[in-house]
C-alpha cells in the first residue's frame, strides 16, 4: 500500500501552458519516485466545456469546472495551478491564497507591479506554498552554470547578454485578443514581449548574476493597428513588439538585453553569455542540452571554447532520465519544476522563484518600459514604481 501523499492539483486554463503542466504532473511519478508527494489531476478547468472535457480525458483529470471560483471553492483540491491569461492571475491568485490552497502560477507573474505586489501580499499573509513556473531555470544545462557560476570558477562578473527572438507577428494580418492572440492585447497581456519573453531571461539573469539596479531601454511597436478578435474592429497596438535595454547589476557587471517577434527564421532564439574574469559561459536553446565554456587557466596552445553535453547522471537532473549521451528536451523542464515543487513541500523549503521572486522580475520589466515611455534611466526598486502600469 502507497505511503505517499496526495497533492490534489486544480488546474485553471487549457491551453499550451496547460499541457506542458499537465504532462510535467503525469511523468514525475515515473522518474522521480522517492519523492514523498504523489501529484493527483483532480480537476481542470475552462470556460468552454467540451473543450474541458476534451482536455480532461486526454490529461487524465478527475473532474472539470467551467468557472474558476469553483475550483477554489473544492475541498478536494490542495494547489491550484493557473495557467490562464495575463489579466486574470492576480485576481485567481488571491483568491487561491484567501482559500488557503498553495499556487503554482504561470509567467509572467501579473500584468503590472500593482497586481504582482498584491499577489505577494497574498500569499504571504496566507503562508502557502508558491512557485512560478519560470522553467529554463531547470534545463539541466542552465543549472549547471548556476553551479559552475556559484563555485566562482568564472571571477568576477564583467557582462551579461541575452535575447529571445521570434518572428510570428510579422504579418500585419495577425489580430489581437481572443483565445489564441490574447499576448498581442494590452489588456490581456499587460506588455508584449516585455513580459512575454524578455521576462524568461530576466529572471534567469537574475538567478545566475544577481539582481539588477537599473536600465535604459528602447520598445517598437511595428504595426500601429490590428483587428481585435473580440470586437472584429481595428483598434491601436498597445503591446511591444520589440524590446532593446541595457542595465547594471548589483555586482557591478553589465547588462544587454534584447527581444522581438521580429526576427524573421527565428522561432525561439534564446541564448545567453556570461563572461568573467577568468571564464566564460554561453547557452542556446536551439541546443539545450550543452553549455559552452571558456576558461582563460587553460594551457595556451589548447585554449578554447569546450562544448559540454549535459547528460551525464552527476550533472543536475540527469540522473533521473536515461543514459550519459541520450538528451532530453523542453517538456522535461516542467517534469523539474514539478519534482522541485513536490521536495519543497518534503523540505519545508520555498519553491524557487516564489511570488516575492517574480515581484523582483516585474520591477525589471516594469521599469524597462517606463524607460522607454520617457527616454531616460529608471532603477528598478523606486516608489514611482508602486502606481505605473505595465500597459
Amino acid at each position: 500500500m502507497s505511503t505517499k501523499k496526495e497533492l490534489r492539483i486544480g488546474l485553471i486554463g487549457t491551453g499550451f501552458m496547460g499541457r506542458t503542466h499537465s504532462n510535467g504532473y503525469n511523468r514525475v511519478p515515473n522518474f522521480f519516485p522517492q519523492l514523498q508527494y504523489n501529484p493527483v489531476l483532480q480537476a481542470v478547468c475552462s470556460r468552454n466545456e467540451a473543450n474541458v472535457r476534451a482536455f480532461a480525458d486526454q490529461w487524465g483529470y478527475k473532474s472539470v469546472e467551467t468557472d474558476w471560483r469553483a475550483v477554489i471553492a473544492r475541498d478536494d483540491i490542495d494547489a491550484v495551478d493557473i495557467c490562464t491569461p495575463n489579466d486574470t492571475h492576480a485576481e485567481i491568485a488571491i483568491a487561491a491564497a484567501e482559500a488557503g490552497k498553495m499556487i503554482l502560477c504561470e509567467k509572467p507573474l501579473a500584468r503590472n507591479l500593482t497586481e504582482a505586489q498584491s499577489m505577494v501580499d497574498a500569499v504571504e499573509k496566507a503562508g502557502v506554498a508558491n512557485t512560478v513556473w519560470y522553467n529554463y531555470r531547470r534545463v539541466p544545462a542552465v543549472t549547471l552554470a548556476k553551479q559552475i557560476i556559484d563555485s566562482g570558477k568564472l571571477g568576477k562578473i564583467f557582462h551579461y547578454r541575452a535575447n529571445f527572438l521570434q518572428d510570428w507577428t510579422i504579418n500585419a494580418n495577425v489580430p489581437q485578443g481572443g483565445t489564441g492572440t490574447w499576448r498581442m492585447d494590452v489588456e490581456a497581456a499587460g506588455s508584449g514581449v516585455t513580459g512575454d519573453l524578455l521576462a524568461h531571461c530576466i529572471d534567469t539573469a537574475m538567478w545566475l548574476n544577481g539582481g539588477i539596479t537599473d536600465v535604459s531601454a528602447v520598445t517598437e511597436t511595428f504595426v500601429k493597428e490590428r483587428m481585435h478578435q473580440l470586437t472584429g474592429k481595428m483598434q491601436p497596438v498597445g503591446i511591444d513588439d520589440a524590446c532593446i535595454f541595457h542595465c547594471h547589476f548589483e555586482n557591478g557587471s553589465l547588462g544587454l538585453f534584447e527581444s522581438t517577434r521580429y526576427a524573421r527564421g527565428h522561432k525561439a532564439l534564446y541564448t545567453f553569455e556570461i563572461n568573467g574574469e577568468n571564464a566564460s559561459i554561453r547557452w542556446d536553446l536551439h541546443d539545450l542540452n550543452r553549455l559552452e565554456y571558456f576558461d582563460y587557466a587553460d594551457e595556451g596552445i589548447v585554449r578554447g571554447w569546450r562544448s559540454i553535453h549535459v547528460t551525464d547522471g552527476d550533472q543536475p537532473y540527469m540522473g533521473k532520465w536515461w543514459v550519459p549521451g541520450l538528451s532530453i528536451g523542453y517538456e522535461h523542464t516542467f517534469v523539474h519544476q514539478v519534482a522541485d515543487f513536490l521536495k519543497s513541500l518534503e523540505t519545508g523549503e520555498p519553491c524557487q522563484p516564489t511570488f516575492r521572486d517574480s515581484l523582483e522580475t516585474q520591477k525589471v520589466c516594469e521599469a524597462v518600459i517606463e524607460s522607454a515611455k520617457t527616454r531616460s534611466w529608471k532603477d528598478t526598486n523606486v516608489e514611482w514604481n508602486a502606481a505605473v502600469s505595465v500597459g
